[in-house]
């Protein structure tokens, strides 16, 4: 099966431009689209949260998915290199119509498979180390690493803390916790928290 992908980062953008140019692709070179999938996403929001994702997971051997470019599928070479990887391990090609690429089961697309395979896996190491480096420098540097303790000077970082006057009067008029919680739109367990940390509250 062949599927046509499309994606926009905004609404102010239209898939229109991308739909011809597949389209015309597809006529020049006797091609049908099975299925389509569009979607308004920013492409740096990950891919298994997007309808790529789902059609990634429904794509098998054979079938092609054709792209006006590669960066339709995401911001990132890591996450194309990633994506790329997956399609190539489940024998699905992937074309792309300016680049003019055509990933398949060929000897050079397992090649260029193992290389994008390879280089996400050393960005992953590369990123670990710069992180376990950072952390290890911040700690030489006596600075506190990790998310900060509850004590007042962390007040600012739960969003509560603009609502403590409302959650006073909820509590006074005898509103549950429940109640309350549904009214700010957070659970029972960060309201009960904040209280118990801010607000001298069991």
């Amino acid at each position: 099966m062949f599927y046509g992908y499309i994606r926009v980062s905004s609404d102010k953008q239209t898939v229109e431009n991308q739909r011809f140019e597949i389209e015309r692709f597809c006529k020049e070179n006797n091609i049908s689209i099975d299925g389509w999938i569009e979607e308004t996403i920013s492409g740096t929001k990950a891919y298994k949260m997007r309808r790529l994702g789902i059609l990634l997971k429904k794509v098998r051997q054979s079938d092609t998915i054709v792209c006006t470019e590669l960066s339709r599928f995401g911001r990132s070479l890591f996450m194309i290199m990633e994506i790329l990887s997956l399609c190539m391990k489940k024998g699905c090609r992937v074309w792309t119509i300016k680049e003019g690429y055509r990933l398949g089961d060929d000897l050079q697309s397992k090649v260029l498979a193992f290389a994008f395979a390879l280089s996400a896996e050393i960005e992953r190491n590369l990123i670990s180390q710069r992180t376990k480096e950072a952390l290890a420098r911040l700690k030489a540097e006596g600075k506190r690493v990790g998310r900060p303790k509850g004590s007042h000077s962390a007040k600012q970082y739960y969003k509560l803390h603009t609502k403590e006057a409302l959650i006073r009067r909820m509590i006074k008029e005898e509103y549950s916790l429940c109640e309350i919680a549904d009214t700010l739109h957070v659970s029972r367990n960060t309201l009960r928290r904040y209280c118990r940390l801010f607000m001298n509250a069991s």
